[in-house]
C-alpha cells in the first residue's frame, strides 16, 4: 500500500525563493499541511523542488498543490540512487485552474507515475510556469510509494 515518504529524515532543497524570504516563502512551507502557508519560488524557468529520502524509495504518485497562475505547465521528475546521475523519470503537464483561484481553494492534482526504479534522490523540474515570470508557488507536496528493501 502506498504511503507518503516524506519523513522527517527526507531532506529537501529548491532551486530559488521568493525575494530569498524563507522565513515567508521557504521550503519547509510545503510540508506543514498548513493550506495558508506555502513554497514561493523566484523567477525564471527551470525552478525545481530535490528531496534526499534516507533510503531507497519507489514512487507511485506525486501530488502537488499550486497556485493556480503560478503552477507549472512541463515538468519532468529526475531521480538517482545515493551518489549517481539524476536521469528522466517522467514527464507531467499540471492543469492551471484559474477557475478555483476566484476564492483561492486550490486541489490536488495527482499524477500516476509509471514503472518508476528504486531512488534515494527525487527531482522535481518546473521547466516552465503559466506565471509570465516564471514563478513557483506550491502550498502542498507529497510523493506517495513504498520504502524499497
Amino acid at each position: 500500500m502506498a504511503t507518503s515518504l516524506i519523513c522527517r529524515e527526507t531532506q529537501s532543497r529548491v532551486s530559488s525563493t521568493l525575494n530569498r524570504d524563507a522565513k515567508q516563502f521557504g521550503k519547509k512551507y510545503m510540508f506543514d499541511s498548513n493550506e495558508e502557508t506555502c513554497w514561493n519560488s523566484d523567477q525564471g524557468e527551470n525552478q525545481w523542488v530535490a528531496l534526499e529520502f534516507p533510503k531507497n524509495v519507489k514512487l507511485s504518485e506525486l501530488k502537488v498543490q499550486f497556485q493556480g497562475g503560478f503552477s507549472g505547465r512541463t515538468c519532468r521528475l529526475e531521480g538517482c540512487v545515493r551518489g549517481g546521475e539524476f536521469t528522466d523519470i517522467s514527464q507531467f503537464y499540471p492543469e492551471d485552474n484559474n477557475s478555483l483561484q476566484i476564492s483561492f481553494v486550490l486541489q490536488f492534482r495527482i499524477f500516476p507515475i509509471q514503472e518508476v526504479p528504486a531512488v534515494s534522490r527525487l527531482k522535481i523540474v518546473f521547466e516552465n510556469s503559466s506565471d509570465f515570470f516564471g514563478r513557483i508557488i506550491i502550498y502542498s507536496l507529497d510523493i506517495l510509494g513504498e520504502r524499497a528493501s
